[in-house]
């Protein structure tokens, strides 16, 4: 039974490692039994599910050059004035 049993830190660990399709089948094994109990470990996997699909499926708009340009000089312009 000890080796069904994971703390907190190594779930986290095969936690990352599945989100990257690393994680074993004894360690999944594992880290579902550990989830079942732990909800500190299940609200890091909740959140590593949720960031990998952020990052999978980014919905980010850039600002555009000019505006980036406009900003700049606006943040120079103000600094110069504070000095």
């Amino acid at each position: 039974m000890s080796k069904m049993k994971l703390e907190c830190h190594e779930a986290n660990h095969i936690c990352d490692k599945n989100q990257y399709k690393e994680a074993g089948l004894w360690e999944k094994v594992r880290l579902t039994i550990h989830l079942i109990y732990c909800r500190a470990c299940q609200k890091y996997t909740k959140r590593n599910v949720k960031l990998t699909k952020l990052t999978k499926d980014p919905k980010v708009e850039t600002m555009p050059a000019s505006d980036k340009e406009l900003l700049n000089a606006a943040f120079q312009k103000e600094l110069a004035n504070q000095q």
